[in-house]
């Protein structure tokens, strides 16, 4: 049976990058929840730290159909025009399924179908340098304009989206330290989980 891994955490956390070493490790199948933005015509002062702003609907129903054993047809996007593409991209269902994403567990819907839901935490200032460093050297934006999405939109979604989800979370991660412990840390959770349900 598939199992499904969130994992979530504020801006810059380390939650992708955590991601991205134990799908590797254990041949899992990653799904980064932004491919599910909508699409946004005018997207100059938009709120991408919002639920609304991602297609949680068709989330949830890929994940249905994922641990139903089924194909699922997943959205591709296109972040510099801000819209869906036509294509998809067919995934099959493996044993591990991770989804990650600042607000993947901020959806009652999305939350219900995790069978392990994990937070990685990180201090604010950490976070925000992390992000001014990658927004500009990765994605060519200036200092100024990520300081204003961040105090405008990104800070304030946290608190009110993000942070409340520790909660609801099996594992609290420090986002401070090496990737490699927290991979470790999840591996065997998941193997656990996996052994538990044979």
């Amino acid at each position: 049976m598939t199992k499904i891994v969130l994992i979530t955490g504020g801006t810059a956390s380390g939650k992708t990058t955590i991601a991205k070493d134990l799908a590797d490790r254990i041949d899992a199948v990653l799904i980064h929840h932004d491919r599910y933005y909508k699409d946004i015509p005018h997207p100059r002062g938009y709120n991408f730290d919002e639920p609304e702003a991602l297609d949680n609907m068709l989330l949830a129903k890929h994940i249905r159909q994922l641990k139903a054993g089924q194909a699922a047809n997943l959205p591709i996007y296109d972040f510099p025009t801000h819209s869906r593409l036509p294509q998809t991209e067919t995934i099959t269902p493996r044993p591990i399924i991770i989804i990650e994403g600042i607000l993947v567990m901020s959806d009652p819907e999305l939350r219900a179908l995790g069978d392990l839901c994990v937070f990685v935490d990180a201090p604010a200032d950490i976070r925000l340098t992390r992000r001014i460093r990658r927004d500009v050297l990765e994605r060519g934006r200036d200092v100024e304009s990520v300081l204003a999405q961040y105090i405008n939109t990104v800070r304030p979604m946290h608190n009110i989206h993000i942070a409340p989800c520790q909660e609801y979370t099996s594992i609290l991660l420090d986002g401070t330290v090496p990737i490699a412990q927290s991979a470790d840390i999840l591996e065997k959770s998941i193997r656990t989980l996996l052994k538990e349900s044979e």
